[in-house]
């Protein structure tokens, strides 16, 4: 309700003073003339909006110097409200704050998103291949330079990342992830701390730009921490010794072209039937076409190519290769719905 009045304080003010003026009215001639209550609501419209009609009854000395007072106070008061609500809707003040009000109420239904703090380089590549998984997200930025126009449609927020308010209003403590590509590395620790005591349970990826700065934002509650310039030299210096191996790395990773996907499905996902079966008894049950090519176990240890016979269990996760229509039957013939 807070967030309503907000919104449209101006029209209801003016609201406000127009019900004010007519309540005033009606109780005046009512008490002073002894008018019916009708009478007397026709009686203060006419008046003070000063159409010129006859009075509907004749009135006492009392009632003529109410007349005047409710003129004199009236007049100004009513054309200003008159004026402020006309403007409000013509000037189209209605629909930005209507179009602002909606914004607010989904953020406030939002669960189970990604929240991307800063649309630098970093950040609008993050949200771009967020897009393309189809995965819920929002962004928030502060430069004045960037507006929701440029973000396509994306849900935005402008603001301070580093201010706990507007992590609230991103829907921190309902997101699943957060991903923190601020340029300085300061702020981006800020807001891991931030994040970290408003939501526990939140998988937190940040930017770093050195490497001492990595190990303070892993203590902060970092999950990862990423260096995108180490990273893009280490790319370069991968294509030079392993050309084919990169692109094929690259084919896999959802690009604009996705021929194949990498996706991971979480033990939580499986159905009940399928929890603790082997990969083995798994695989027989899909359809051919999707990979079984790594498994992470509940201690977090990695294992490529695992054996088919080891058992999927509670905390682990399974990684399946190939390509979008492999992966959809799979996760269709086994009823796994991709986190959206």
């Amino acid at each position: 309700m807070r967030e309503h009045f907000r919104f449209f304080k101006k029209l209801y003010y003016a609201l406000g003073l127009i019900l004010t003026i007519v309540f005033i009215g009606i109780i005046g001639y009512v008490w002073v003339e002894g008018w019916s209550v009708f009478d007397a609501f026709y009686m203060t419209v006419i008046t003070v909006t000063t159409v010129g009609f006859n009075e509907v009854h004749v009135m006492s000395d009392w009632g003529k110097l109410f007349t005047a007072f409710l003129i004199i106070t009236s007049f100004g008061t009513f054309a200003y409200a008159i004026s402020a609500v006309t403007t409000y809707i013509v000037s189209g003040d209605y629909v930005k704050y209507y179009k602002e009000f909606k914004k607010m109420k989904s953020l406030q239904n939002l669960s189970g998103h990604t929240i991307v703090c800063g649309y630098g380089r970093v950040g609008n590549q993050a949200a771009h291949d967020l897009k393309f998984y189809k995965k819920k997200f929002l962004v928030i930025e502060r430069s004045p330079e960037v507006s929701e126009n440029d973000l396509n449609e994306t849900m935005f927020i402008k603001g301070d990342a580093t201010k706990d308010k507007i992590l609230v209003d991103a829907g921190v403590k309902t997101a699943t992830a957060l991903i923190t590509a601020l340029p300085k590395d300061a702020d981006n620790l800020f807001v891991v701390l931030s994040a970290r005591e408003l939501n526990p349970n939140l998988k937190i990826i940040s930017r770093a730009s050195s490497y001492s700065s990595m190990r303070k934002l892993r203590i902060a509650g970092a999950n990862n921490v990423i260096m995108p310039d180490t990273v893009g030299g280490a790319h370069m210096a991968s294509l030079v010794v392993n050309p084919d191996v990169m692109e094929f790395l690259d084919l896999i990773k959802i690009s604009g072209k996705a021929a194949m996907n990498l996706e991971e499905i979480d033990f939580k996902e499986l159905p009940e039937n399928l929890q603790f079966c082997t990969i083995n008894n798994l695989v027989a049950k899909a359809e051919k076409g999707c990979n079984v090519i790594g498994y992470k176990s509940a201690e977090g240890n990695y294992i490529i190519n695992p054996d088919g016979e080891i058992k999927i269990g509670p905390g682990s996760k399974l990684f399946v290769l190939g390509n979008p229509n492999q992966i959809k039957s799979f996760n269709n013939l086994f009823g796994i719905k991709p986190s959206s």
